[in-house]
């Protein structure tokens, strides 16, 4: 069955390059797991299509048995229906080109075999978790691709900040996957079973009744819902739950697309479309989500709005993208979420690889504030993230033609408005919001990025690189300075680059940025019919609840709330264009008048500082008590240092008594008698 092959190749390849390692060399650990992509890839489409064309059947594919332990029994087994094709065709397409774009970026790196072996680790975990058939198997991947992105993350791992950063993105997840175990103890506690087909059918029967939780009474499906929601607000990046997210990217840029794109933080949106009939069974939990999803969407664009670090900028994107999709499964508009994750899967991975080609071309310099002018020396580049640009913003005209973000954001959007709801409505309205931040935040990345004047030369890294290569520092300041000094190694072209001379990516590193192009522009424009306008229809086939009350209500949503996504766009465009490229020194003047709230934000709400204070310290203080007091203070103190003193020094005495003459024995042996009889008589 070609689904085994999907799910197990990139298990086979990362075992070969992981425990091959170095031994293989460097292009043969390459060979085995960038192929082995490419085939799961290829297999994964045709799938795909079959339910595009309505001939594909859901089926599940039994590996071996795996638990029996009384009435406690399930099988390893893959599950395929729509939902796990949308998802195939997601995972492997984006894996099988982060892994022919690492080729380049990772080009000069001394480990690669080991960081292909990850990557293709990290692949086979988040399948064997869209598979899943039954909440164990879920659970097992779910852990599976938090190992990996704890292993990714922190590829770097003699750089401190890359393993605080994987230190930390495995600690939160671990709080997440806490309330994520209990929501499946629960679920087994009430269904009797961890099927996943047979949890969803009994769902309905459940309605109404009541669980005991905490010493308290509760709805049951309030109760498991929102504590299986709340492992998917750690592994997706939610508020509260959300700190790892901008920390990952410490990992190489291509594990940033990874897991921002197609695997990790899409797991938590995949459960809840999985688990949906579940879900439907509790108002209170639907809301719940809702509500997050649009908060995390709101907060997450502000963050972006002030970010210089042009990985971050793109990181707090996909954290506001999640939250699109989190509060469409909040207002029951399960088709319009994957849809989103479908297209973000393309824009976004185009996104961050063509920021990582731009880091590449700046000797790994990240921030935004000494870029500028890259537009005609790295074109491709400038060109696809300019697609991806388009995509993420939203940039189209309804009836007409758009971009993929348009199509899937603007549904989103039209079913937080259609639900009618409380929570639809804050929704819709944190959306809006978050619409324009994210254009504003979008142009403003390619405007510092690609136009203005280049500021290269004031980059540390562009200096250590030019020194490197023989160049005079000082002479290429002056060279910034005044234009018509010359580098002591060519001319100066009158840029203010001092001679430096940003470069195109290589080919193997630009065809990804090509073919993700593809999936930005056409992916909402070619599916659209599929994921929402149908309905249930031939495609979704049952395998997540779809509304036809809330499509009606979609497409009956007033003219300028339709209108209102695509105004807000290009007002965010306006904004960036004034403040980055017409008027440069407004953007600074704003951060001086708002003062403390952009210093707020900028900080990201402090939620670091506040975690640090309520959490970090104080756990860092009960491990100090734990160790000075408790360890050295009482345990050494009374163990080793105390009654195991006092054992070795007694036996220094016993060592006298032992001499050896039978006269000393004989004495006290006597002494010992008269001793007992005294006793006796006494008593």
């Amino acid at each position: 069955m070609s689904i085994l092959v999907i799910v197990f190749l990139p298990l086979l390849a990362a075992i070969i390059a992981g425990l091959g390692n170095k031994s293989l060399g460097m292009l043969v650990p390459k060979v085995l797991t960038t192929g082995a992509l490419f085939v799961a890839c290829a297999l994964s489409w045709p799938i795909f299509i079959s339910f595009l064309a309505g001939t594909g059947e859901a089926h599940v594919v039994p590996v071996l048995k795996w638990v029996a332990s009384g009435a406690f029994t399930f099988d390893w087994a893959l599950r395929v229906d729509t939902l796990t094709a949308v998802m195939l065709v997601v995972i492997t397409s984006v894996s099988s080109l982060v892994h022919l774009y690492s080729w380049g970026y990772m080009s000069e790196e001394a480990d690669q075999p080991r960081f292909f072996a990850y990557l293709s680790l990290f692949t086979f975990a988040m399948l064997m978790l869209v598979t899943a058939d039954n909440l164990v198997q879920m659970f097992f991947g779910w852990e599976g691709v938090g190992l990996a992105s704890y292993l990714l993350i922190g590829f770097w791992f003699r750089k401190p900040s890359a393993g605080a950063a994987a230190i930390k993105a495995f600690v939160v997840n671990r709080v997440g996957d806490l309330g994520f175990m209990l929501g499946i103890f629960g679920t087994f506690l009430v269904f009797g079973t961890v099927s996943i087909p047979e949890i969803l059918h009994a769902a309905p029967s459940m309605a109404g009744s009541t669980i005991g939780f905490l010493g308290h009474r509760f709805d049951t499906m309030t109760v498991l819902c929102l504590l299986l929601f709340v492992g998917a607000m750690g592994k997706s990046a939610q508020l509260g739950l959300h700190t790892w997210l901008p920390d990952a990217m410490e990992g190489p840029t291509p594990v940033s697309a990874l897991i921002h794109a197609a695997t990790m933080v899409t797991a938590g949106v995949f459960m809840v479309c999985r688990l949906s009939p579940m879900f439907e069974q509790s108002t209170t939990a639907m809301n719940f989500i809702a509500v997050i999803g649009a908060a995390t969407c709101f907060f997450a664009a502000t963050i972006g709005c002030t970010q210089w670090d042009i990985k971050r900028v793109i990181a707090y994107s996909t954290c506001s993208q999640l939250g699109y999709m989190f509060f469409a499964t909040g207002v029951g508009a399960y088709g319009a979420a994957m849809f989103h994750l479908f297209t973000h899967a393309f824009f976004k991975a185009l996104l961050f690889l063509g920021a990582g080609s731009v880091i590449h071309s700046m000797h790994h310099e990240q921030d935004m504030r000494f870029y500028g002018g890259l537009r005609k020396r790295i074109p491709i580049t400038f060109w696809t993230m300019t697609a991806g640009t388009l995509a993420i913003t939203g940039v189209g005209i309804a009836g007409v033609a758009g971009f993929a973000g348009f199509y899937s954001k603007d549904a989103i959007l039209e079913a937080a408005f259609g639900a009618g709801t409380p929570a639809g409505s804050f929704a819709f309205w944190m959306g809006i919001f978050a619409a324009l931040m994210t254009s504003f935040y979008s142009w403003r990345l390619v405007f510092l990025t690609f136009f203005g004047k280049p500021r290269w030369i004031q980059s540390e890294h562009i200096q250590h690189a030019l020194h490197a290569h023989g160049h005079d520092d000082h002479a290429a300041h002056e060279g910034a300075g005044n234009k018509t000094d010359h580098h002591p190694h060519g001319h100066d072209h009158g840029d203010g680059t001092g001679g430096y001379h940003p470069h195109e990516s290589p080919l193997v590193m630009l065809l990804p940025l090509l073919v993700l192009s593809l999936g930005a522009v056409f992916a909402g424009f070619v599916f659209e019919h599929y994921f929402v306008s149908e309905g249930e229809g031939p495609f979704w086939r049952g395998s997540l609840v779809f509304s036809e009350h809330l499509l009606h209500a979609m497409h009956g949503v007033p003219l300028w709330a339709k209108w209102a996504p695509f105004t807000v766009m290009a007002l965010g465009f306006l904004i960036a264009w004034y403040g980055y490229i017409r008027n440069l020194n407004l953007p600074k003047a704003v951060a001086e008048q708002l003062g403390p709230i952009y210093t707020f934000v900028y900080r990201k709400w402090m939620f670091d500082e506040l975690y640090n204070a309520i959490f970090v310290k104080p756990a860092f203080w009960l491990g100090k008590v734990f160790w000075k007091v408790l360890d050295i203070g009482v345990i050494d103190r009374f163990g080793p240092d105390g009654a195991a003193a006092v054992v070795a020094k007694g036996s220094t005495y016993a060592q006298k008594v032992q001499s050896g003459y039978l006269y000393s024995y004989a004495l006290v042996m006597l002494l010992g008698l008269v001793g007992a009889i005294s006793w006796v008589i006494a008593g």
